[in-house]
């Protein structure tokens, strides 16, 4: 599966604070978290971003709360993936959690500009930049954890593999 979206770039150490402000957390509506995504950082992000887009992080992306309100606001807001230079590591894995895919490559997240049109492949771990034609190295993802992330996440997941065990 290839994730194709425009760059917003943003810094290193992105808090979950500045991706969605401790004020919103009393909020449980996935769509009413996206009304209030990378606020604390870019109060623009949700009007100017299309759905598909992706999010360039530098260093230590997602640091802070271990609260999934976070990356649920990306995913909810539209955001296809995270590619950082480095990310929290329960950040990381409530992504995955919640079928929002990450890619980790100092080298692409260096190297890519706000605005460039960039394709991520999960199986592969290729980042490209479409924009300059260059190609950056991450990690691929595991079957199971493609699985999970084209489900919608680990619940979704589990729910499948029940329902095709009962079926099966």
């Amino acid at each position: 599966m290839k994730i194709r979206g425009k760059a917003w770039k943003f810094g290193d150490n992105v808090d979950t604070d500045q991706i969605l402000p401790g004020i919103y957390l009393n909020i449980v509506e996935p769509q009413e978290l996206a009304k209030h995504c990378m606020e604390g950082i870019d109060k623009e992000f949700v009007r100017k971003m299309a759905k598909g887009d992706v999010v360039i992080g530098g260093t230590n992306f997602g640091c802070g709360s271990s609260r999934e309100h976070a990356p649920i606001s990306l995913k909810a807001v539209g955001v296809s993936a995270v590619i950082a230079a480095s990310f929290a590591r329960i950040f990381f894995r409530n992504c995955i959690n919640i079928g929002l895919p990450v890619f980790e490559s100092p080298e692409a997240a260096k190297a890519i500009e706000q605005g460039h049109e960039v394709e991520a492949d999960m199986a592969s771990g290729e980042v490209k930049d479409l924009t300059t034609g260059k190609a950056y190295k991450a990690a691929g993802f595991p079957p199971l954890v493609q699985g999970i992330i084209r489900a919608g996440g680990l619940v979704e997941y589990a729910k499948q593999q029940l329902k095709a065990r009962q079926e099966g």
